[in-house]
């Protein structure tokens, strides 16, 4: 981290929250005209703490929608800013004892580090007290079968008194604090039992201390202490490493920007500066510093970012490139075409915000159960005293096993169960190209047992290109001669097929829209385009069934171009590989039925429909719906975007319509369909996770709190047990991450 940064986080989130306006970090959307601000909110650590900041915020006038995702401390608003000032929102979550600081790139890194080494702080001191105090409890243990006199036993604790109490008021801040702040707004979270079973227990020592009796529990509650920070240390680190992914993805942004003026003088820029029409030079090794065209300049281009394609792309004039990409070997100049915050790079960070922030119901089911944990644990404490009191045993044992249950029964398993792996699975799929931008699409993916493909664009690429002309190579120039003045796909596709070959001059050219094209190679008429248009004859068959294009030269027979729409490299491979994993695979194709049968046959694919309009889509996915079936439908195109939002979930490649991207609950990067078996890998093994997440938390719950209800726990042995529990559920979600990529 920086010094600057450090300076401005400082040991707490106060002068940060003091210097940064949270109205510099609103985005407004266009489309429905409301305010977004994600906020970070450090002290935030149990499904309590989440539900009244949800609450608390949903009471504002204005506000639509209030997140708050436990994972990775963030809270996302949404509001109608003609009734709402951003600032009224952080005043609102402070008077419920909850300091937030917008969300800046920049700065969370040092937020976390600041409260990972503040814990480390709290823990080291009190391992170094519990180390001694340990040592002193020792020589008491060991004096109570010996000859060991009460004032010596007296003094040592006494001594141990001297160390644990300062030890506690200090590492316990932590702990004590937040419990302070839900008291201080008359609510709960599970900092308030943990701190009354500290705090109960030190007490109780210092009593029996003063009272010369002959057991004090100062050890417990110093390592009751030592084990807690254990714990919430390692749970920040790995939520931290959970994370990952989403957090650092801003920063593979370039800095600053070189500027290149019409006089040819150079300056640099920030990014957040740059504005569309702007050209930027790109140094060899410098990172894209925004979406653009290629103006000049030939390099390859590290796309693995955006595509998740391991090999990098070569980009020449007229070439997209996006921010936060790699330029590997040559400098070129970009005309910039998008402002900092409408980059794809920014698009795929709010998609994922977007999908972390939402709830599945594992994520509802999780905080219902979290929910009644404070009434229940509190009770749960208040039996135990009753029932040891009852069974005729003192206060002070009655009062031990109460402080046990207080901290056994605390639910941060159960509220980590589903988050940490929602995190991790959704960095994972982005390492891979993959965006999620449904919350409960891993959910739904997982329970996909059927998986219906449109073909143009999607099993195909989009592009078509030559592949049977029985045509000289004259006639090939003279065709792509002609194509070079128009725009339409097969036209582009002819003009490639050409080559670099000089190609000859062709004047009077006018294009009839529909028909083709039409223009003048010295005296000779020249016309391209449908077989009408060129008059060619009926009986030459299309037994291909791809698009094709007709070329005439004056009165000469008419030759023919065909084209095809060529498979995704890994079509046949990822059709293969799916139905291996016994799903059942359909094609539905708006295209004619050759191509669609081509397509069908050279992928293996039996069940398959051609011409299938829009309404005969979704009528296809309801029946199949109506036969119990889970679908999965991957399409791209206009016509897709009804089905796409039918299906029990759904995918779209990155080129797909605007409208298709935004009806589907997954996109993909890269010309490869293995995305899709990558998904369903990581759907599946999610859904596995969070059964064993659930299943760990309820079993230790079922074995913990009757031991600390029977008297079978003490209150050290509570501490390590529950630490133990939370550590083991987020080591479990972070297997995820090394789901195998999809070859």
């Amino acid at each position: 981290m920086s010094d600057a940064a450090r300076e401005t986080v400082g040991e707490t989130a106060t002068p940060l929250t003091s210097r940064a306006d949270p109205g510099l970090f609103v985005r407004v959307d266009e489309g429905s005209r409301e305010a977004k601000l994600d906020l970070v909110v450090q002290s935030m650590h149990c499904a309590g703490c989440m539900r009244r900041i949800e609450r608390a915020l949903g009471e504002l006038d204005g506000v639509s929608f209030a997140r708050a995702n436990l994972s990775t401390k963030r809270v996302g608003v949404r509001w109608d800013p003609s009734r709402l000032k951003p600032a009224a929102i952080v005043e609102k979550l402070a008077s419920i004892g909850f300091e937030a600081v917008p969300f800046d790139p920049k700065l969370i890194g040092a937020l976390d580090e600041n409260e990972g080494r503040k814990l480390l702080r709290a823990m080291g001191v009190a391992g170094f007290a519990a180390a001694n105090v340990m040592l002193l409890s020792v020589s008491v243990w060991a004096g109570l079968v010996s000859d060991m006199e009460p004032e010596t036993r007296a003094l040592f604790y006494w001594i141990s008194a001297l160390i644990a109490l300062p030890t506690i008021v200090y590492s316990g801040q932590p702990f004590f604090r937040s419990a302070f702040a839900a008291l201080r707004n008359r609510q709960m979270n599970m900092d308030v039992p943990i701190s009354l079973a500290v705090t109960l227990a030190t007490s109780m020592s210092l009593v029996q201390t003063i009272a010369n009796a002959e057991h004090v529990y100062f050890d417990a509650s110093i390592t009751l202490l030592f084990f807690l920070l254990i714990g919430r240390y390692l749970d920040v680190q790995a939520r931290n490493r959970a994370c990952e992914a989403a957090q650092n993805l801003l920063g593979l942004r370039a800095v600053a920007a070189t500027v290149m003026e019409a006089d040819g003088s150079q300056r640099s820029v920030p990014v957040e500066a740059l504005e569309p029409g702007m050209l930027v030079a790109v140094a060899a090794g410098a990172r894209v510093p925004a979406d653009g065209v290629v103006a000049s300049g030939i390099s390859d281009v590290d796309t693995s970012l955006v595509t998740g394609e391991s090999l990098p792309e070569v980009v020449r004039p007229g070439a997209h490139v996006f921010a936060g990409t790699m330029n590997i070997t040559a400098p070129m100049q970009v005309t910039v075409t998008a402002r900092d915050d409408q980059s794809l790079l920014a698009e795929i960070v709010r998609l994922m915000e977007a999908a972390e922030q939402g709830r599945s119901a594992y994520v509802r089911i999780a905080d219902r159960a979290a929910r009644i944990y404070a009434p229940s644990v509190h009770i749960l404490a208040l039996a135990t005293v009753l029932f040891w009191l009852a069974m005729g045993a003192g206060f002070v044992t009655a009062l031990t096993n109460a402080i046990a249950v207080l901290i056994v029964t605390c639910p941060c398993a159960l509220g980590l169960a589903v988050p940490v792996v929602q995190v991790v699975a959704t960095g994972r799929l982005l390492k891979h190209g993959i965006l999620l931008k449904a919350p409960d699409g891993l959910e739904r993916l997982a329970e996909v047992d059927t998986i219906v493909f449109d073909k143009t664009g999607t099993l195909t690429v989009g592009r078509p290109r030559l592949v049977d002309s029985v045509v000289s190579a004259t006639d090939l120039a003279v065709g792509a001669a002609l194509a070079r003045s128009s725009r339409h796909p097969l036209s582009r596709a002819l003009v490639e097929s050409a080559g670099t070959k000089p190609l000859p001059v062709l004047t009077d050219i006018r294009e009839e829209p529909g028909q083709g094209l039409e223009g003048r190679l010295g005296e000779e008429v020249v016309r391209l385009g449908s077989r009408e248009w060129v008059g060619a004859p009926d009986f030459d068959g299309n037994a291909h069934g791809g698009p094709e294009l007709w070329l005439r030269r004056g009165i000469a027979r008419p030759c023919c171009f065909r084209f095809m729409d060529q498979l995704r490299p890994d079509a046949i491979e990822t059709v293969r590989a799916l139905k291996v994993l016994g799903f059942s695979i359909e094609l539905l194709s708006g295209d004619r039925e050759p191509a669609a049968r081509a397509a069908a046959e050279a992928l293996g694919i039996s069940v398959w429909r051609a011409g299938a309009r829009p309404d005969a889509k979704i009528a296809r996915l309801k029946e199949l719906a109506s036969e119990g079936r889970k679908v999965l439908m991957v399409g791209d195109g206009l016509n897709d975007a009804p089905a796409l939002r039918v299906a029990h979930v759904s995918m779209s490649p990155a080129d797909a319509s605007d409208i298709s991207q935004t009806a589907a609950d997954f996109i993909f990067q890269g010309a490869k369909l293995g995305a899709v078996i990558e998904a369903v890998e990581v759907a599946k093994k999610s859904r596995r996770l969070v059964f064993e997440n659930f299943g760990l938390a309820l079993a230790y719950n079922a074995v913990a709190i009757p031991l600390a209800f029977a008297g079978f726990v003490t209150p050290l042995i509570a501490a390590v047990a529950m630490s133990t529990s939370s550590i083991t559920v987020t080591l479990n979600s972070l297997r995820l991450g090394r789901v195998r990529k999809a070859d």
